[in-house]
């Protein structure tokens, strides 16, 4: 190996990782799909009288339980686009909530930030070991990281909360807060706006009173680690090496790339987002760790990963809906789940239509008779079941999944055992 890492040209072709296929929408055309879904939802509003679907506590709620999924799922594209496929984001997430509080009750919430991201990072060092050094399967890696994570705090709870001040075996003391910031004037001239009910004009002031009400400042860093993830992976010569790993390892080794070097950055990095996730559970949702908090959103990133296309804004889109979803739980549920069958409806006739227009006559129809029976739900009852709302974020991520997997293209060599000098 003569050439050195730092001598990869970022324009050789063989380092270029294939574009997706198919079509890929501009960001003008993915502002007016947002632009026409807000309008439907207000359209919706008006017509059910649901004002919650779009106030700006529902839209701050949204925001607050979208975070930490989608810090799963930038963990979880971190680690992907490098080739090592991450199913331990939720055991990572876990190792978070307990270090960080572990940490953060007892030397205050930033150390608390810190420890939990590094005991993520220690889920990612575990991770890396078995799937890039020894070449364990990923899958089974991952899972079996999950219950590690899981068994080694509950282990450790009891010894490091009980006996402390509103601790116990399954619970740590409180930890202090983080603080929050509401940016004066605009927040309440949005709150007031978004309470005059008005067409879309309205709708708009509730989702971005919600990004400026009561925000935590460790949602600001995730917010901006959004962008951060995009410009160092696809604007830096260290992003480009780190993704070739993902795309053709071998060419990627005969360039000078350090292949195991790179997946190892990574999974540690995917790690600690995900422990960061944790800490934003168990410091910023809940002052304070509780067992089985995570509770599956360390899946659920992965989800609004693949949903994104393994892209950071089509994550951010993906944990969002999730969150937006989740939020229906904590206010107004069952009227405002209600309220958005028949948003479900619309968006299913409007479906139906555009595949006529693309002459797919059969899903068409299938679409047109789903959409029927949903407004037909809609207009014969006036409440839904709890368990449907509490459904609702899971139902809403398979519909999305299984509508958006035509357009979905994974790195080529994510998931694949590479072994060093193998192209020789």
């Amino acid at each position: 190996m003569t050439a050195p890492t730092s001598a990869v040209d970022v324009n050789q072709p063989s380092l270029q990782p294939a574009a997706p296929t198919g079509r890929r929408l501009s960001w003008q055309v993915l502002l007016l799909v947002i632009a026409g879904a807000l309008a439907l939802t207000s359209i919706v509003r008006i017509i059910t009288g649901a004002d919650g679907i779009t106030n700006v506590s529902q839209m701050s709620t949204a925001l607050q339980l979208a975070v930490p999924i989608g810090l799963a799922g930038l963990g979880g594209l971190w680690a992907e686009r490098a080739g090592v496929v991450n199913i331990g984001l939720e055991g990572m997430m876990i190792l978070g909530t307990w270090f960080g509080a572990w940490a953060g009750f007892q030397w205050g919430p930033w150390t608390g930030v810190v420890v939990g991201i590094a005991g993520g990072c220690i889920g990612g060092v575990l991770h890396a070991i078995a799937t890039v050094t020894f070449r364990v399967n990923h899958i089974v890696s991952g899972v079996a990281l999950n219950i590690l994570a899981l068994g080694i705090t509950r282990y450790l709870a009891p010894l490091a909360f009980e006996g402390h001040a509103g601790g116990s075996a399954k619970q740590s003391p409180a930890v202090e807060t983080l603080g929050h910031f509401t940016v004066p004037g605009l927040s309440d001239g949005l709150r007031d706006l978004n309470d005059n009910g008005w067409f879309f004009v309205s709708d708009i002031a509730g989702l971005l009173g919600g990004l400026v009400t009561n925000v935590s400042w460790l949602t600001l860093i995730a917010v901006a680690l959004i962008p951060a993830t995009w410009w160092i992976l696809w604007r830096t010569a260290f992003g480009l090496r780190l993704r070739s790993c993902g795309e053709n390892p071998i060419a990627a080794e005969s360039l000078g790339v350090n292949v195991y070097k790179y997946k190892y950055i990574a999974v540690i990095i995917s790690g600690g987002l995900a422990g960061l996730g944790g800490v934003f559970l168990s410091i910023v949702a809940n002052p304070f760790y509780l067992e089985g908090q995570v509770s599956g959103r360390g899946y659920i990133g992965l989800a609004a990963m693949i949903f994104g296309n393994w892209m950071p804004g089509g994550l951010a889109l993906g944990a969002g809906l999730f969150g937006y979803t989740d939020s229906l739980n904590l206010r107004g549920g069952s009227t405002n789940v209600h309220a958005l069958l028949l948003l479900g409806a619309m968006l299913l006739i409007i479906g139906a239509i555009w595949l006529v227009i693309r002459k797919k006559y059969a899903p068409s129809m299938i679409t047109a008779v789903v959409g029927a029976l949903v407004y037909t739900w809609y207009a014969t009852t006036n409440e839904v079941p709890n368990q449907v709302v509490s459904a609702t974020p899971y139902v809403v991520t398979l519909v999305v999944l299984t509508l958006s997997a035509q357009r979905l293209r994974m790195p080529k060599a994510d998931g694949l055992p590479y072994r060093k000098g193998q192209g020789k």
